[in-house]
């Protein structure tokens, strides 16, 4: 029997590729509020016996939590083969330990509270600081797209010349494996971060990159403040129009426009969150480690 698809609100694009390529039926889910805020989650589509993948970018999550676990119970309540989770942005990764007396380290408890519904879980690029591998605080199967030959793919076919520059030492791993698909140099900045809105960039000599276009890759767009700061130094440095380059662009109110302001002549994100930005597909990837996650309930 084939994969039965279930998107949640706003992921029906990323549902309709998954579907095609694995060749699995997308379902209809029902989501909506009763007057008193409680979540109400219909599936019109049957579970009985089928693998379920539920397709659930979790941008944003607070609102979407609910509703996500109780389609995954439900699914699984209603005879479910298997049931997974493909989140191109997984969320509550930030926070990995406890910088103050008090603090809730989400990274840990969020997963107990997910894992508990699924049987695999897909995702990309997740924010992986202290914690090495989602197995650390995921105790199910889990695969995680590298957006990076992607990024890298359009990178070598839209930019000229390119000079990738990663904001910190946090980027750097992600940054030489973008560089290494796309053939091209790169430089990796110094951060010093003191508030969400407060940081300062230092900047190595660029002068010998002058003729190459700065490309600035980050793996999550926020609040947008190291690219700008970091716009600020490639503009002083007399370096042609930056182009940004985000794959997870959650972009925190005006952030969009304070980076356009900053000098981002282009600025593209991966689809792991819907925006307007989207210019990088990562569905033939997400797709191909789902089937990698169905294992035996994959269709022949």
């Amino acid at each position: 029997m084939s994969p039965l698809v279930l998107p949640l609100p706003g992921n029906e694009a990323l549902a309709a590729k998954l579907g095609a390529t694995i060749r699995g039926d997308v379902g209809e889910l029902t989501v909506r509020r009763f007057p008193d805020g409680e979540s109400y989650v219909r599936l019109r589509s049957s579970p009985q016996g089928r693998a379920v993948v539920v397709v659930a970018s979790m941008d944003r999550p607070d609102p979407k939590f609910i509703p996500l676990l109780l389609v995954l119970e439900t699914a699984r309540e209603l005879g479910a083969r298997s049931v997974g989770l493909v989140s191109p942005y997984l969320c509550y990764m930030r926070q990995d330990r406890r910088f103050q007396e008090g603090e809730a380290i989400s990274a840990r408890v969020f997963p107990r509270l997910i894992a508990r519904s699924l049987d695999w879980l897909v995702t990309v690029d997740p924010h992986l600081h202290r914690i090495t591998d989602l197995s650390e605080v995921y105790p199910v199967p889990a695969r995680v797209v590298h957006a990076a030959p992607v990024v890298a793919a359009w990178i070598a076919k839209e930019v000229q010349r390119p000079l990738l520059i990663g904001p910190d030492s946090e980027s750097e791993q992600w940054v030489v494996d973008v560089a290494r698909h796309a053939g091209a140099p790169f430089v990796i900045l110094e951060k010093v971060r003191r508030g969400d809105r407060d940081v300062e960039i230092s900047v190595p000599d660029v002068t010998r990159w002058r003729e190459h276009t700065p490309v600035l890759v980050d793996d999550i767009i926020s609040t947008g403040r190291t690219m700008v700061e970091t716009l600020g130094h490639v503009r002083r440095a007399g370096m042609r129009a930056a182009v940004c380059v985000g794959v997870h662009g959650l972009f925190a109110p005006r952030a969009l426009e304070e980076l356009r302001a900053a000098g981002a002549a282009t600025l593209v994100t991966c689809d792991s969150v819907t925006h307007t930005t989207n210019e990088i597909d990562l569905s033939a990837a997400l797709a191909a480690a789902t089937l990698e996650m169905l294992g035996p309930t994959k269709p022949a």
